[in-house]
């Protein structure tokens, strides 16, 4: 019998979740909203310390789309967007009828090259067109080169929305991914550090603003006894139910980073005597992933393609790295300042299995498959 097929990023039970659905359940909030949201939000404020507000969102798509919402986007602005990142960075853009700017990446973190970043902002304001705002990423959990890009975009007045669906659980200098910036974004998809089956969050830095967030989210209505809607809104909020799982999820928090990490460190071991392979790993010691996903690199695109092969062969899932959204049909008509290095990191990178819950007997089945793919 074939061995069971070993996933790239599965969620798994924390074993507490269930109480909180039979709490929503009884109660009879099986609606959006309701109090497992509110105490999923306050758990999440909590684990920011407090120095920030959080609405929990039915997805972290949805989140980022609020954040262009709240900070003004409309039809013709321009948006700055990292293009080493999955689409749902980029399309709420196109939500607004803005115009994405795509710049490419630095290759030590993978994430928005700040001098590429710079060159794009001159380069705008000079065609008469200020930038709205910057979609900076902490890809597959390394965060990004914070201080660099937020001097520049302080320099230039202009507000950054940090994508940190992929990073919750890292940190730079100390300090938690998702509160750098004017906005933060976390995701809960399946697949995530932790899951709230769908969802997201968007983190902000007033109570004021977190409410007008909600107001947005839940179909901006109006303070009358009957529906009255003045704005547009939109059916964002999360789930009681959904935020029930959360709320059961943030219990293992810390040990499924812990785990992902550990991952990171045997895939370190595991590589170690293959020169011809560069595992992503932490910059310096200011840099803190949560390794999200591990993803390497390899010498040559055929390369990368062949041990993929050998991985499915095997029943393992691994995939290539994020296409760029420069070079996506939907996107590839929109500017795009750089060269080749996010291009190059599709072509010769690939993301390894990295479920918290992989086995020991799993990761005997991933080193068979490098070890001899690699005599």
């Amino acid at each position: 019998m074939k061995d069971n097929r070993i996933y790239l990023s599965l969620s798994q039970e924390s074993g507490y979740e269930q109480e909180y659905i039979d709490r929503a359940l009884k109660s009879n909030w099986i609606t959006s909203g309701g109090p497992n949201v509110d105490e999923f939000e306050d758990e999440l404020q909590n684990y920011f310390n407090n120095e920030n507000f959080v609405v929990a969102s039915n997805s972290g798509t949805s989140a980022i789309h609020l954040a262009l919402i709240l900070l003004g986007v409309k039809n013709g602005d321009e948006v700055i967007c990292q293009s080493m990142t999955f689409a749902a960075s980029a399309n709420p853009i196109l939500y607004q009828n803005a115009i994405p700017i795509f710049v490419d990446s630095e290759i030590d973190t993978w994430n928005i090259c700040p001098e590429n970043l710079e060159i794009a902002i001159k380069d705008r304001i000079e065609k008469g067109q200020r930038p709205k705002a910057i979609i900076a990423v902490h890809l597959y959990g390394m965060p990004y080169r914070v201080d660099e890009i937020h001097a520049i975009a302080d320099k230039y007045e202009i507000p950054i929305i940090e994508d940190s669906a992929e990073a919750l659980g890292s940190s730079y200098k100390g300090k938690k991914c998702g509160s750098f910036g004017t906005f933060g974004v976390l995701s809960f998809n399946g697949n995530k550090i932790i899951t709230t089956s769908s969802g997201g969050a968007l983190i902000t830095k007033s109570k004021e603003i977190k409410e007008k967030a909600i107001f947005y989210a839940t179909q901006s209505k109006d303070k009358a006894l009957h529906y009255q809607h003045s704005e547009i809104g939109y059916n964002y909020r999360m789930s009681n139910i959904c935020a029930g799982i959360g709320l059961g999820q943030m219990k293992i928090l810390e040990k499924n980073i812990s785990l992902k990490q550990d991952n990171h460190l045997f895939y370190k071991e595991t590589f170690k005597e293959v020169k011809s392979v560069k595992v992503f790993d932490n910059l310096n010691n200011y840099f803190l992933s949560n390794y999200w996903l591990n993803t390497i690199l390899l010498e040559t695109k055929e390369e990368k393609e062949k041990l993929r092969l050998a991985f499915n062969e095997a029943n393992i899932e691994s995939r290539p790295l994020w296409k760029p959204m420069h070079l996506q049909p939907i996107f590839e008509e929109y500017p795009y300042y750089g060269s080749k290095v996010a291009e190059e990191l599709f072509e010769r990178g690939l993301c390894l299995p990295s479920g918290s819950n992989l086995t020991s007997t799993d990761k005997s089945r991933i080193k068979e498959v490098i070890t001899n793919f690699f005599k």
